[in-house]
Order: C-alpha cells, then sequence, then structure tokens
C-alpha cells in the first residue's frame, strides 16, 4: 500500500475510493506518567511518551491501511495525522487520508 501526504501520484491516474481512517487511545502506565512529571521539573526529552505516541501511530495508520485494503485499495493519498488529549496522560491518534485504486 503506497501511502502519501500529498493529492497525487506521478504517473498514475486514481480512482478515488473514499475516506479511510485508523484509531487508537493509548497511555503510559501510572509509574512513568508519575516519572514524566519529575521529569518536567529538570527539563528534557520524554522518551516514553514519545515511545507511546509512535506506537500509537503505528497502529492507527495500520488499522487506516487495513480499511483501504477492504475497499481493495492500491494507495492512499492524503495522509494526515491527528491527535487529541483524551484525559490526563492519554492521547486519541487518528491517521486518515483517501483511499484510491489505480486506473
Amino acid at each position: 500500500m503506497i501511502l502519501v501526504t500529498t493529492e497525487t501520484i506521478n504517473g498514475k491516474e486514481l480512482e478515488m475510493l473514499g475516506l479511510v481512517k485508523g484509531s487508537t487511545i493509548q497511555t503510559v502506565n501510572a509509574i512513568r506518567d508519575i516519572g514524566a512529571g519529575l521529569k518536567t521539573l529538570v527539563g528534557g526529552e520524554l522518551t516514553k511518551y514519545n515511545e507511546m505516541m509512535n506506537n500509537a501511530r503505528a497502529l492507527a495508520t495500520k488499522r487506516m491501511v487495513e480499511e483501504a485494503a477492504q475497499l481493495g485499495a492500491d494507495a492512499i493519498v492524503c495522509v494526515r495525522y491527528s491527535s487529541a488529549s483524551i484525559m490526563q496522560s492519554a492521547a486519541e491518534i487518528m491517521a486518515y487520508g483517501t483511499a484510491v485504486r489505480f486506473r
């Protein structure tokens, strides 16, 4: 499956199949959350949160690709990601785009 952020794919004529999306809600465990809170006192990168967000983006992307595959898509164009805070230390990640088939 080809994923692009552009509206077109060079050299391909596209048939639009529709919107596809994938999402997940992720959090870190309470102990790591406390550790991250302490880290804010001294500054620096919150590596466990980075790992959580990377894993969440990968899972959301996987779910989006699976939905596109069910439509018979060859690619997804205009891929975007969004995130929203659901509660303290929990975030929803959504991947979305337009499923297309090559003509």
